[in-house]
Order: structure tokens, then sequence, then C-alpha cells
């Protein structure tokens, strides 16, 4: 896994953060739309499937983390109170702030992820950190249906089968590996690509202006696309990539859960 200095540089600077706001880069009378904003911009530049530096896993639950606290009352009350206090007696040789010790929120960063570009996070003031609230009990269903999902699905695959029976379950499967087939053989290029390929010349790097998203253009891009019709595309590329990110999460939980399954 490759990785940039810019990206090193990075996770070392949220290392060396001493407080929760430091980490989110905001003030201490920051609002709500303040500590999303900072989130949602660092986040999708730390996740673990596009930042690979080293400590980068460690930097995106420190993110998750402040945000989580930050973001409810109580809690952000009470580490104002008391937060940099504990840093004191709990580091005093260092001033790299101990993310885990004291303050951990009842949510995981991964979580905060999936609410935030999975379209259930909810408007005003967050109070889901907790384990009575909503929203947790909306994920502790949803685990329980994917671990029910996973146990019907191996039970399934286990089943003895005939060639017809086969046949019959991977003919969807065949109709739609057609249509992709004949749908990119007639299409042309897209005008970008979240990743470097050079075989259909995306190899020019550019950044969306929101979201600081990377993507790869060709060299003939800035003459079709400036000024609303840029920002219109940008806005598809913001999309796709959280759609991307947002995938990588699910199969990498459906692997983990199948995992535990199998124990």
């Amino acid at each position: 896994m490759t990785y940039t200095e810019e990206q090193l540089y990075g996770v070392q600077r949220i290392k060396k953060c001493s407080n929760y706001y430091e980490i989110l880069g905001v003030e201490r009378d920051a609002n709500d739309e303040d500590l999303k904003k900072a989130y949602r911009k660092l986040a999708l530049k730390f996740h673990p499937d596009k930042n690979c530096a080293p400590g980068a896993t460690e930097a995106f639950k420190a993110i998750g983390n402040a945000f989580a606290i930050l973001s409810n009352p109580e809690k952000r009350l009470r580490y104002d109170q008391f937060g940099d206090e504990q840093e004191t007696f709990s580091t005093p040789r260092a001033r790299n702030y101990d993310y885990y010790r004291e303050f951990e929120a009842d949510i995981t960063p991964e979580e905060i992820f999936n609410m935030f570009f999975g379209g259930h996070f909810p408007t005003g003031n967050i109070h889901m950190f907790s384990n009575v609230t909503p929203d947790a009990h909306y994920y502790q269903r949803r685990h329980r249906n994917e671990r029910a999902w996973t146990q019907d699905k191996e039970e399934e695959e286990n089943r003895p089968q005939n060639t017809y029976s086969a046949f019959i379950q991977l003919l969807p499967v065949l109709v739609i590996i057609i249509v992709s087939v004949i749908t990119q053989l007639m299409a042309t290029n897209p005008p970008y690509s979240l990743f470097y390929k050079s075989s259909i010349g995306h190899t020019i790097p550019r950044e969306t202006q929101n979201l600081q998203v990377p993507y790869y253009v060709d060299k003939n891009f800035e003459n079709s696309y400036k000024g609303a019709e840029l920002q219109e595309l940008e806005k598809t590329i913001e999309k796709d990539y959280i759609d991307y990110i947002q995938t990588s999460c699910w199969k990498e939980k459906q692997q983990k859960m199948l995992s535990f399954t199998l124990e």
C-alpha cells in the first residue's frame, strides 16, 4: 500500500493534537454545523480505504471519537470541564492526548461514517451516542438482521444442489454480466476516474473544490468542463467516492461477521 507525504503528515498532525477541538481543527465555540463540516472533510481524508499511511486507522478513530464527544452536548460539557485536567494526569511526560482512556463515545467511528454518508444522519443536535437512543436500537436491529442474513446464506449454500438448480441460481448473475459487458462496449469513456487509469488516458490528478476528493482526467478535460458544468460533475464525483467508501465498509463488515459466525 502506497501513501503520500501529505497523508503521512496529516496522520502525524492528528497524533500530536492535545485535545478534540484541535483534532477537528475547530474553535472551542464551534457550533454543530462547524463540527459536521470539519468531520466530513477529515473522515474522507483519513478513512483507511483511502489513506494507507502508518497510523491512519488510529487517526480515523480519533477523528470519529472527537466528533462523537463534541457533538453530544452533555459529553461536550463534561469534556470542557474535565478533559484538560485528565490529559495532564494521564500524560505527564507528553502532550499527546490519550484518545481512548477517557471520554470514549458509545458509537464506533465506522457507524458515525455510515450515518454521515449512508443517509441515516439526523438533523439538529446529535443525541444518539447512548445505548438507549433510537439510533442505537436501529443499529442493534440492523446487526441482528445482518447476522441472520449471513447464517441463512451459509445454510442455503451448504444444501445439496443439482446441476439444473445451480444453473437457475447463476442465471441472474450471467444476465447481469452479459448486460454489463454489452454496456461497456457501447459506452464511451467516462470523463473522470477515481483511480489512475492510463489505459483510457485518465492520468492527470485533480481534486473536487468542496470535499477535496481526488480524481483523474484526460488532457482534454479542462476544455470540456468549466464553470457550472464542472461543479455539477464534481458533485457526481463526490457521490461516487462516498458510495465507494460505503461499499468498502459494508464488505469489510460482512467479512468480519462471516468469520465470527464460522467460529
